[in-house]
């Protein structure tokens, strides 16, 4: 018995994904498909998206935008929906980490870029299909955010404020849609083994495998859970530790290692960036 026949009642077949060629993002596709879903795959990796599109070639169509510019989303949309119809789930996984020292120049294109691709790249995900959606009478919007945007970390301030901000955007959206047809979900992952965290010389407690998020995640959103917490424990956790006054919390945080700076070994890629001086 396939994946699909033996989840009869999962209740979305029409996904578009961004982040599609990264760990969660590559576990997330492949999942889907196994579903029986169509799924537009969204990344700048050109030969992972077509290695997972290989998998269901009458079932997936690429895309590789900058997730932040709203021109290339809207071709991107509306090239889909003429193949495949209105989507019922949209999840923007899209996301890019790495340190952040104020003190360095260069880091302030680091969190431009970051804001640009972790939070503008959700609203241009799921702006050219709202209307769409919303006159079909049914869906889901997911925005993958974190832990970190739960509160700021020391050398993590790009990344915290960007996800933070994710947090907060989905919030209002949810509020604006209260009473229609669609739901927006906010998924806020702990520590997944993926290419991101791949770098990281700190202690990463609870640490998840990506398929094993991937299947958390499409089962919170299928149950219309509008906060999923990845593992839910993290969140336990996150929600003891904010009960510390915040200077023990910071000195629990300072006695840890940074996570790696672009540059800095182990730091991963941040596409669009302008090159360094």
């Amino acid at each position: 018995m396939s994946a699909h026949q033996s989840q009869p009642s999962f209740p979305f077949q029409n996904t578009v994904l961004t982040g599609a060629c990264g760990g969660l993002g590559q576990e997330l596709a492949r999942q889907l498909l196994a579903r029986g879903a169509v799924v537009a795959l969204v990344g700048l990796n050109r030969t992972a998206l077509d290695a997972l599109a290989a998998t269901a070639p009458y079932r997936c169509a690429v895309y590789t935008p900058d997730v932040a510019d709203p021109a290339a989303m809207q071709a991107c949309a509306q090239d889909w929906v003429g193949r495949f119809g209105v989507p019922d789930l949209l999840i923007a996984n899209a996301g890019v980490a790495g340190g952040f020292d104020t003190a360095q120049a260069d880091d302030l294109a680091v969190m431009r870029r970051m804001l640009e691709i972790n939070v503008l790249g959700v609203a241009t995900t799921f702006q050219p299909f709202l209307d769409s959606m919303r006159a079909q009478g049914r869906g889901s919007l997911v925005g993958v955010a974190s832990l970190a945007g739960w509160r700021g970390m020391p050398g993590n301030g790009a990344y915290c404020a960007s996800k933070g901000a994710l947090i907060r955007y989905l919030e209002s959206l949810r509020a604006e849609l209260r009473g229609s047809s669609l739901r927006v979900h906010t998924v806020s992952p702990g520590y997944l083994r993926t290419p991101l965290t791949a770098g990281n010389q700190f202690v990463m407690p609870g640490l998840m495998e990506a398929d094993d998020a991937a299947r958390a995640l499409l089962a919170g959103v299928a149950r219309g859970r509008e906060h999923i917490v990845l593992p839910r424990r993290m969140g336990w956790l996150s929600r003891a530790l904010g009960l510390l006054p915040a200077a023990w919390h910071d000195r629990i945080l300072l006695g840890q290692p940074r996570k790696p700076r672009v540059g800095e070994a182990g730091a991963t890629a941040i596409p669009g960036l302008p090159p360094r001086q």
